[in-house]
């Protein structure tokens, strides 16, 4: 009677390890098809499938909420042209991307960092820096995202992505990099 009753406890457990719910199958057959990642799917934000996923759900992802997720799964830098804080179309593509997400995550908040390349003076990047950062949080804001929630600081020329002195070095440079703050 106890081997019968082992025998059957195992069938049940077997059965039940390889039973999938329907939402199980949405997860497979999206990831499957290239649903998931920076990719996701159309009218959804990047890393979303179109269960409403983020791509940190599943093993392996950042954690949803923190700078890598952020990094991975939205982008945390628009690019400028040479002596402009315009915002281009990608720039935009990016900082919608970018308000969703702080829209999802309302407790956080974000220092936008705004860059130059080594070209022009000091203080004439410092403050061309401040108009990227302060462009990018201005979109931000008439996206939706509170400005109490948002820093912005100038690092000019001073912390280069690439230490290059040519125009492929210098585009990387022009940037303005949000960075989601610590949470005490």
């Amino acid at each position: 009677m106890i081997k019968t009753f082992a025998a059957f406890a195992t069938v049940l457990l077997l059965l039940g390890a390889c039973s999938s719910s329907p939402e199980d199958d949405i997860i497979s057959d999206t990831a499957a098809a290239g649903g998931l990642g920076a990719g996701g799917g159309a009218g959804l934000g990047a890393g979303t499938d179109q269960a409403g996923l983020n791509s940190s759900d599943l093993a392996g992802g950042p954690p949803p909420g923190t700078q890598e997720d952020f990094e991975v799964n939205v982008g945390d830098r628009v690019y400028f042209d040479l002596d402009s804080s315009t915002l281009n179309d990608e720039a935009r593509t990016t900082l919608e991307r970018q308000a969703a997400w702080l829209l999802q995550y309302p407790e956080i908040t974000v220092t936008i960092e705004g860059h130059a390349d080594e070209r022009g003076t000091g203080e004439y990047n410092i403050a061309l820096g401040e108009r990227r950062a302060s462009a990018a949080k201005d979109y931000l804001v008439a996206l939706g995202v509170q400005p109490s929630r948002m820093l912005v600081f100038s690092y000019g020329e001073e912390r280069p992505v690439d230490p290059g002195h040519d125009e492929a070095a210098w585009a990387q440079n022009r940037r303005a990099v949000t960075v989601v703050n610590l949470v005490n």
